[in-house]
């Protein structure tokens, strides 16, 4: 378990938004871009996979570069970190080196600093620095790689005989399982991070992302009349306010309500069989779900006369992945109060909000999953901004999830 290096400031007050990057599985289209979503949380920004021209698509939307601190990677194939040096170098003034004898003040990097974080399996690390060094790019900020190990892996070691680059922080770290998850791999005082193995066609991670409790919610009539019979301030609404118990001068005992459970998301790289993330992953207000590939007979006009869903269904799952009626059933195991989909075989178009044969497709796609989940299905597009709010909030549960 990590703690975090300073305290971060409650973040209940907000929703938390995914905004997604990329929805295209291994190749792009020209409406949806290789892996990527982003995270905002509070004031900060989480990367969750990376694929290429991820640096692009955060340009394109309401993400803030210079707010991005941590990149989560499910897995090391091309189509999911792809984009990640680039990316890091457009976050930590990445530029070429200058050339023979003049000074480069980038080179003067102060490793004091706070790095930027990067998670992910086996090779990580030595992927980012074969990347930097054959491309001879000079970072001006501090990075750390922290590598979540599989037991078949080496559990020391760089897996690289590379230097460590300048810009590398010497403390990252090789997190080995434990019965069989990876346990707070990121943890501060309102955030925790946690992971598991995932199917897939080759070693593959899901992160659970859960908040800290938060403060209940409170009705002050319950506390005014005691507090104006014994001429309390009404200060003290809020040490009420954040679950505490304050004794008034006569005596009486008033108990703040009790916390709420703060958020919590799931979310999935590829896979055709996420069950070992099962004990990290139960009740979340959000799943994100792969659904690669799915059968629409009479919908996509391309579909092969002797194509069933019991065929496509076999060939996603020969290839890692799922279909939309398998991520239903998955977040309905869960207890998912929500599902979206994610990561489509670039026959499905992304342009659903422009292009109604395109809506048409998506909406059948989202409707096999919501069969099996029993709920209404969002199927994700390129720069689609999602809001998850605390659960019960203000006594609206249906506004807890809002897409734009």
């Amino acid at each position: 378990m990590v703690e975090g290096s300073s305290k971060r400031l409650p973040i209940h007050s907000s929703p938390i938004t995914v905004t997604f990057l990329g929805t295209a599985s291994a190749m792009p289209s020209s409406t949806r871009n290789h892996s990527a979503l982003a995270l905002r949380l509070g004031s900060d920004v989480w990367i969750f996979d990376c694929g290429e021209a991820t640096q692009h698509q955060v340009q394109k939307s309401s993400v803030k570069m210079g707010k991005i601190e941590k990149v989560f990677i499910t897995h090391t194939h091309g189509d999911h970190i792809f984009g990640l040096v680039p990316l890091l170098v457009g976050c930590l003034n990445g530029a070429g080196g200058t050339t023979d004898g003049v000074e480069d003040t980038r080179r003067n990097i102060n490793m004091n600093e706070p790095p930027f974080e990067i998670y992910g399996p086996l090779g990580t690390r030595a992927y980012v620095r074969s990347a930097l060094k054959y491309t001879h790019t000079v970072l001006a900020r501090p990075y750390v790689v922290h590598e979540l190990r599989f037991p078949s892996d080496p559990q020391t070691g760089d897996f690289t005989n590379l230097w460590r680059p300048r810009a590398e922080s010497p403390n990252g770290r090789n997190i080995p399982q434990v019965d069989g998850v990876w346990l707070d791999v990121y943890k501060d005082n309102i955030l925790s991070v946690s992971a598991a193995p995932i199917y897939h066609s080759v070693p593959c991670i899901g992160y659970t992302i859960t908040e800290a409790p938060v403060p209940g919610k409170i009705d002050p009539q319950k506390y005014l009349p005691d507090i104006k019979r014994t001429k309390t301030p009404l200060s003290v609404m809020r040490q009420l306010q954040a679950g505490e118990s304050v004794q008034l001068n006569d005596g009486t005992v008033l108990h703040g309500p009790k916390p709420r459970n703060g958020r919590k998301l799931v979310i999935l790289g590829d896979t055709y069989d996420p069950s070992p993330i099962v004990p990290l992953a139960q009740d979340p207000d959000l799943l994100i779900h792969e659904a690669t590939n799915a059968h629409l007979p009479g919908i996509v006009t391309n579909t092969k006369d002797g194509d069933t869903f019991e065929a496509v269904q076999q060939t996603a799952m020969d290839r890692g992945h799922s279909t939309p009626q398998m991520a239903g059933a998955f977040a309905k195991r869960i207890g998912a109060e929500s599902l979206i989909l994610n990561h489509f075989s670039a026959r499905y178009p992304g342009d659903d909000d422009t292009d109604p044969e395109s809506k048409i497709i998506m909406d059948a796609i989202g409707n096999l999953a919501a069969e099996e989940f029993g709920k209404p299905v969002v199927c994700a597009r390129d720069l689609l901004s999602v809001d998850i709010g605390i659960r019960g909030k203000e006594g609206k549960e249906t506004d807890r999830m809002d897409t734009t």
